[in-house]
């Protein structure tokens, strides 16, 4: 095929002069893919995950870069205390990634971004970590296997490496924009096959790499904005996708003086 949790908590029985102690309680993910500062489609996605009563709430990075709402996207991720590993444009913002491979309107994106963040802004993309790692489930941007490198996964071949390596069952990435779960099943852990579906059971897999496409600026042809959904208790995950002012966001664009193009193709999911 061509093509990273935190606290959790719970109550327990007293134990003889210990009082209560904290066990694991069943919890339902929302993750977020790619927001590339798409306030709209943030807003929306977030009204979605309240409205689905999700327990915690995680992004795969990228939280910045083509979109022209910077400062306004990283206010709402801190509000909302949604915790995120570092994207390759979130690298390359703070400096930690040179852009020279990056096309002209992805570079001119991030010179822009730079100029436009705070300092509290830019600590908190470079205090981002390239993984993270939960009881259920971990989150990396390309790859688990290489994270500082950004590689992409676009194969079940590309997927291999971090499927031999990830901790937990289930890993969440984005960086290709692309939704699709790669995975290798209890029954035939040998082999490693790919699902477009947008509803898998994860519980059927020995591992899982799943790539939860983009909120902000989605490349399967759909432009509405994408975000995953994981219950933990059951193992299902589902992918949902959420209409928001695709017109708003690219007016926002274009009065920032972006290229026109990073407006035009969120009309197109492209």
């Amino acid at each position: 095929m061509a093509l990273g949790f935190l606290d959790d908590v719970g109550l327990s029985l007293p134990k003889t002069g210990r009082g209560f102690e904290p066990l694991p309680l069943p919890m339902r993910y929302a993750i977020l893919g790619d927001i590339h500062s798409n306030l709209t489609a943030l807003e929306a996605v977030l009204k979605e995950v309240d409205r689905l009563g999700v327990d915690r709430t995680y992004s795969v990075g990228d939280v910045v870069g083509y979109g022209g709402a910077p400062r306004e996207v990283l206010d709402l991720m801190r509000e909302r205390q949604i915790p995120a590993v570092k994207g390759n444009h979130d690298a390359a913002v703070v400096g930690e990634l040179d852009t020279a491979f990056f096309n002209p309107m992805a570079r001119a994106a991030v010179d822009w971004t730079r100029a436009e963040l705070t300092e509290r802004d830019l600590d908190w993309l470079q205090n981002l970590p390239l993984t993270i790692d939960m009881e259920d489930g971990s989150i990396s941007h390309g790859t688990y296997a290489h994270p500082e490198a950004y590689e992409y996964i676009q194969s079940t071949d590309d997927a291999e490496p971090s499927l031999n390596l990830q901790p937990t069952m289930a890993c969440f990435v984005g960086h290709t924009h692309v939704p699709v779960t790669i995975l290798r099943l209890k029954e035939d852990p040998t082999r490693t096959f790919y699902t477009v579906d947008t509803e898998v059971d994860l519980s059927l897999a020995q591992r899982a790499l799943v790539n939860v496409g983009s909120v902000g600026q989605p490349r399967d042809e759909d432009p509405r904005a994408a975000l995953g959904i994981f219950d933990a208790e059951t193992g299902q995950f589902r992918l949902h996708r959420v209409e928001y002012d695709i017109d708003r966001e690219a007016k926002r664009i274009l009065a920032a003086g972006l290229p026109e193009m990073l407006a035009s193709r969120l009309f197109m999911g492209i």
